[in-house]
Order: structure tokens, then C-alpha cells, then sequence
């Protein structure tokens, strides 16, 4: 068994009705007022961070503990249910006033994921709700989705700072993952930035995508760039140089350790804070970490056999690197198995069955497996 971590945060049910037929150019080919819609068979299971990132941890070989918030009903009865399987259910936590989390997704073939959402128990997440004698046991914390957790981005992110504060006050490893949000909500309008500030000081892995970080950072940017993509994939049109670096560099300004930025299908770019991080790593882990200091670049994404749905593939990809962080493996090699495990994920339809243990990515790896370009 590895390192003992906490994975906290979001949790939901995502129910996926599956909708058959070709691919279309527009909605309004497939959904109009009073239409009947034929669907096919429906998939439910467990989404968020907490489910995603932590039972790929689990998997992975992480002594994992999980740490979300669902209420006493139906969903609720199914995400314990999944998490029991994985021997992870006991440290959820229970709310007599508030409905579990749930996801409606349809997949429309040709037309991006549309996604109807209630929060639930997410929004009503606070300290108090965590057990603080495992989490200060734990080599590792990590936080995902603040930005759609209303108690965690409220009076300015307050709960947020105060969560990420203590608990590198205790010691702990502290890693923070974020979610995409609707700039005309009242999540979309939050002080990001200000958060983000705030909140950096206590982090020492910022793991969030480049599109959440253009978008809390940098809005101006992040509408030029949505305007020149055309509707394409805003990974297709972004600058590493002028885009991405300058948003590493910020939030390295900022205080955090090291910064991950998801680009979606063409990879990683990361860059680390200096020798202080370094050491400091070194200690919390009792291994060597030198090679943590100071460094930046761009890891590029393996090349799956076949590309079936990107569902919680971030979140497996952040949850190797955190992994493999901890395992001791150096930079590089943690960079490599967190692409190689996204790779490995979109083979498959959900975010878990597409895992793969770390000698088996390594040898594929060092066979030559290709890379994207």
C-alpha cells in the first residue's frame, strides 16, 4: 500500500442516457419541443473529483481516503454503493438537509456534452464536514472543484483559503484542482483571480486546465482566443508562449509549488517554483527531489490505440502524477505515467476500467510508444 492521501471535494452521479444515430452538425436536429427522442441504454455512475481522481488513486496503489459530501437519498445510496466496492465509503459525508449531487449528460454525437447539473450536498462543503486527524495524517491532500462548490468560492473564497491554510499548517501536501464555469453565473461571476491569490500561498500542486485558468486569469484573453477558434477546441488556437507560460509563470508568482496545466489532447505544460519547493518536497516525502527545482515545459500526450470518450480523463491523469509524485518517481517520469495514464482512459468509456498499473505503462513507454506532435 503507498501513501496515505485525501481526496476531498466534489462528488455527483452522472446519469449518461445513451443517444444513438450519426453524427449531426447542430442540436436542433436531434432535440425540438415535443419531440420524442429515442435513447438507448443509460449509464449512471459516480463523477467529480472525488470519485475520479480519488478511486484512481486507489487503484493505483495510493492508500486513498475519500471525503465528499452526499445526502441520504437514492444517489446518495448509489455513490456508496460504488465506493464500497473500492473499500472507500466510510469517510463520505452524510447531510439530512441536502440531496446528493447528480449530472444529466447528453452525448449527442457530432455536438459537444451537454450538461444539466444540481450541486446538492457540493454546495453546502465545509471544513468542519472533513475528519482532520486523517487528513493530518495524510502525506497528500487533494481539493477538486471549488468553482462549482458555492460555500468554496462564497465572501471571496474565504472557506476555500481557510481549508488550504490549515491544512498546510498541519504539514500536509496540499494539491487543488479546478472546474470550468458559466461566466453569467454566480459562480462565473466571482473574484477568480482574487481566489486564486489567496489561495496559492497554501498550494503546492495547482493542477487546473488551461481554459478555467484563462478564463479566472485573464478573461479579455480567453474571449480573443474563444473568437479565433471558431468553435473548435480552444486547445487548437492557444499560444504556448504567449497563453500558456505567461499563466504558469503568474500563478509560480502567486506562491504555488508547481503548476500542471491540462491542454486537453495535446498534453501537460508544467513549471516548478525553486529549491525551496524542492526541499521542502524532499522532506515531506523522505526522498531525494532536485530534480523539482526550477524546472518548465511540455509534456506531450501519448498517442491512445483509439479514442472513445475523454470522460474523467484530467482527473485520472492529475490523480497518476499525484501518484507517481508520491511514489518517488522523479519529474519526468511522473509527467510521463500522468499522459500515459490519460492515454490509456480514453480507450475506454468511463474514467476507471482504462487504468493501468505503472510497470505496464512503463514498459509501453519505454518500447516507444508515439507521441502526439
Amino acid at each position: 500500500m503507498g501513501k496515505k492521501v485525501v481526496i476531498a471535494g466534489h462528488i455527483c452521479v452522472d446519469i449518461t442516457p445513451a443517444i444513438p444515430g450519426e453524427r449531426v452538425s447542430s442540436l436542433h436536429e436531434v432535440v425540438a419541443p415535443g419531440k420524442l427522442i429515442t435513447a438507448g441504454d443509460i449509464t449512471i455512475c459516480t463523477g467529480g473529483a472525488v470519485a475520479n481522481t480519488g478511486l484512481a488513486m486507489k487503484i493505483l496503489g495510493a492508500d486513498a481516503t475519500l471525503m465528499g459530501k452526499i445526502g441520504r437519498d437514492d444517489f446518495g445510496d448509489i455513490v456508496c454503493r460504488v465506493l464500497r466496492a473500492y473499500g472507500c465509503e466510510d469517510s463520505m459525508i452524510v447531510s439530512e438537509q441536502t440531496g446528493t449531487s447528480y449530472s444529466i449528460i447528453l452525448a449527442i454525437p457530432g455536438v459537444d456534452r451537454i450538461i444539466f447539473h444540481n450541486p446538492g450536498a457540493n454546495d453546502v462543503f465545509y471544513m468542519e464536514d472533513l475528519d482532520l486527524d486523517r487528513v493530518r495524517e495524510a502525506a497528500l491532500f487533494h481539493f477538486g472543484y471549488p468553482p462549482i462548490m458555492k460555500s468554496m468560492y462564497a465572501s471571496g473564497g474565504a472557506e476555500l483559503v481557510r481549508l488550504f491554510r490549515t491544512v498546510s499548517e498541519m504539514g500536509v501536501l496540499t494539491s487543488l484542482d479546478m472546474a470550468m464555469v458559466q461566466e453569467q453565473t454566480e459562480a462565473g461571476s466571482a473574484d477568480w483571480a482574487g481566489i486564486i491569490q489567496a489561495v496559492l500561498p497554501y498550494t503546492d500542486f495547482f493542477v487546473p486546465s488551461v481554459e478555467e485558468l484563462l478564463l479566472m486569469l485573464d478573461r479579455e484573453r480567453y474571449h480573443d482566443i474563444l473568437e479565433r477558434s471558431g468553435g473548435r477546441d480552444i486547445t487548437e488556437v492557444i499560444s504556448l508562449e504567449k497563453d500558456v507560460k505567461p499563466l504558469a509563470k503568474r500563478c509560480i508568482e502567486m506562491g504555488a509549488g508547481c503548476v500542471l496545466i491540462k491542454c486537453g489532447a495535446p498534453g501537460l505544460y508544467y513549471k516548478t517554483a525553486g529549491t525551496g519547493f524542492a526541499e521542502m518536497l524532499s522532506q515531506r516525502t523522505g526522498s531525494e527531489r532536485s530534480d523539482w527545482a526550477g524546472q518548465e515545459g511540455f509534456e506531450h500526450s501519448y498517442v491512445p490505440g483509439r479514442v472513445r470518450s475523454a470522460i474523467g480523463a484530467g482527473d485520472t491523469t492529475i490523480g497518476a502524477f499525484l501518484t507517481a509524485m508520491l511514489d518517488g518517481y522523479p519529474l519526468q517520469r511522473c509527467l510521463q505515467l500522468a499522459t500515459a495514464t490519460g492515454a490509456s482512459c480514453v480507450e475506454t468509456y468511463d474514467a476507471l476500467s482504462g487504468l493501468k498499473p505503472f510497470d505496464e505503462l512503463e514498459r509501453r513507454i519505454d518500447s516507444g510508444w508515439e507521441k502526439n506532435k
